[in-house]
């Protein structure tokens, strides 16, 4: 089998107008970036306004090993799957971070014959969006401590500034930093830090945005923290948001690719789920759903992470609901699952992970179960695709078959890592019928609730916890939301993504946990609250043997070790 980047490589690219051509995309609409990439205009959705919505799906997953489980490959597969069946579907998802393709997890592009090309432009770098949201981010973070620099006129309280700044790499060096030292020339001494950019609320800002004007209102809001009085101080009242939205003209606009078989993708926003909110654009879903009669989109990690803020944040800030629901589940995962094996990034998979293990298989399932349980807690119908390896055998693939349809949901097993779109038709069909079903989405909380209710109602209803805690910290953020009048928001949840609990060595199905909330930050620009719970750590580190230690430039210039 071919790497992931020689196949990406082999694979004939269209000229991106002529993607665009596909679509019915007038020229002025289309803003190329090279060959293979081009930036749409958000005046396209003015056009089409009057056009009826296309089915949206969205593909979430069990709750994943550190290797992932394939569900970016799944979303783009059943996208190609679905052009195969003559129906016209635009594959949705996130722009990858460079801090897991020079760490663990490598790239985002999907994966074999199922993914988004140029692969290598698809994770590095792309149209720049990442690194104007950096530079929006860390813009308002160097006028604020201009600002304490120069009076401090606004009487903002400099201990209790929660506005850090960013950097998409990982670099756990970063997470607790002392800025201003030197003298009084530079700076006001205070103790801040480091997260990674996807977790920027300007990101999240971007991926929840209708149009430029939003995103300016919305910048604005954005509370850096308390002044001496307890009242929320803005980037507008640092007269930064002007500015700010200004960097991100072009980031607004969604970038057109193309996957392995020469169907149309919408990249576009790019916050991680275990500590944002983990979905695409709002902008590139509204325009997919213009132009196709399907749009597959992808939320972050496990059903309880990024499905959960797709249907609590996502689609509240939107308007749109899903018509369906895929749920990315995999032999090894199940296995992992049954506390029996373990799975390092960097290291040999445990051999009995590539053994029949059937035992293992339904020990683990409790997982895969509370995952579909959590989506038709929703209201939405389910379809499980099993991925394919090719260590699984026909007795642990009918099994796992056999465990997602007594939990009442379809399930099919899917080769799209191998075949490319051939490999999902009947995951195809089945999300199709999904799909033209009646469902009853609706929320789980109301947004009027306390903000300790909402945070209580996630952690019972879909990780499965005995109740909450709060720190002493986490109980002054409350009160100081509460009383500002945060606590309509929906809440973002910042937990680890490997367990339905907040401790990553808990596996299957835990029971009997509380979940300690950690810290509360206000997300008010994004139009939520985030919610810190456990150990979770909004800046990651690099492994012992960071990926970028493969990655170079050969001879022709071409980059290599992507994969």
């Amino acid at each position: 089998m071919l790497s992931d980047l020689e196949i990406a490589r082999n694979t004939p690219l269209k000229p991106i107008r002529e993607i665009a051509s596909t679509l019915g995309l007038l020229d002025e609409e289309v803003h190329p970036y090279g060959r293979y990439k081009a930036k749409i205009d958000l005046s396209l959705l003015g056009r089409l306004a009057d056009r009826p919505n296309g089915k949206y799906i969205i593909v979430t997953a069990m709750t994943p090993t550190p290797l992932g489980e394939g569900k970016t490959l799944t979303t783009v597969g059943l996208g190609q799957a679905l052009h195969k069946t003559g129906r016209n579907a635009i594959i949705c998802v996130r722009q990858p971070s460079m801090g897991p393709a020079f760490g663990i997890k490598g790239g985002a592009a999907g994966g074999g014959y199922s993914q988004v090309i140029p692969m290598d432009e698809f994770n590095l770098h792309l149209t720049g969006d990442i690194h104007a949201v950096s530079i929006a981010h860390n813009l308002l973070a160097a006028m604020v401590d201009n600002h304490l620099h120069h009076g401090n006129a606004l009487g903002i309280a400099p201990h209790l500034i929660s506005w850090r700044r960013v950097v998409d790499v990982s670099d756990r060096a970063l997470r607790h930093i002392i800025v201003g030292l030197g003298g009084q020339a530079h700076g006001v001494p205070r103790e801040s830090g480091f997260d990674i950019a996807v977790a920027s609320e300007v990101m999240a800002i971007l991926a929840l945005a209708d149009d430029l004007r939003d995103l300016r209102k919305r910048i604005g809001r954005v509370v850096i923290g308390p002044n001496r009085e307890g009242k929320p101080v803005t980037a507008d009242d640092l007269k930064a948001a002007g500015a700010m939205a200004a960097i991100m003209h072009e980031a607004i606009r969604p970038t057109l690719m193309q996957t392995t078989e020469n169907t149309p993708v919408f990249v576009h926003a790019g916050p991680f789920a275990n500590i944002a909110h983990g979905n695409s654009s709002v902008l590139a879903d509204r325009m997919g759903l213009k132009l196709g009669e399907y749009v597959i989109t992808e939320a972050g990690f496990g059903a309880d992470m990024g499905f959960e803020k797709f249907a609590h944040i996502k689609c509240r800030a939107s308007g749109l609901f899903p018509d369906a629901a895929v749920i990315v589940a995999t032999v090894r995962a199940l296995k992992v699952h049954s506390g029996r094996f373990m799975v390092k990034p960097g290291k040999p998979l445990d051999e009995g992970l590539m053994r029949e293990d059937l035992d293992a298989i339904r020990a683990g399932a409790c997982n895969l179960v509370k995952q579909i349980e959590n989506v038709q807690a929703f209201g939405v119908n389910v379809v499980v695709s099993v991925n394919r390896f090719p260590t699984d055998t026909h007795s642990e693939l009918d099994l796992v078959c056999e465990l997602v349809r007594a939990a009442g949901a379809e399930a099919v097993v899917s080769d799209m890592h191998a075949k490319g779109g051939e490999g999902g038709l009947e995951l195809a069909e089945k999300v199709a019928e999904a799909a033209a079903r009646p469902n009853a989405f609706k929320p789980l909380y109301a947004l009027d609730a306390p903000i300790e209710e909402k945070i209580h109602t996630i952690a019972t209803r879909l990780y499965g916890a005995k109740g909450i805690s709060f720190e002493p910290e986490a109980r002054k953020q409350l009160a100081w939301l509460t009383q500002n009048g945060y606590a309509n928001l929906p809440v973002c949840m910042a937990k680890t993504p490997l367990s339905l609990s907040h401790d990553p060595s808990l596996k299957g199905r835990p029971e009997c946990f509380i979940v300690p909330v950690r810290e509360l930050r206000a997300a008010v620009g994004a139009g939520f609250v985030i919610a810190v719970c456990g150990d979770i750590m909004l800046m990651p580190g690099l492994p012992s043997t960071p990926g970028a230690t493969k990655i170079d430039i050969d001879e022709n210039g071409e980059v290599t070790g992507l994969f």
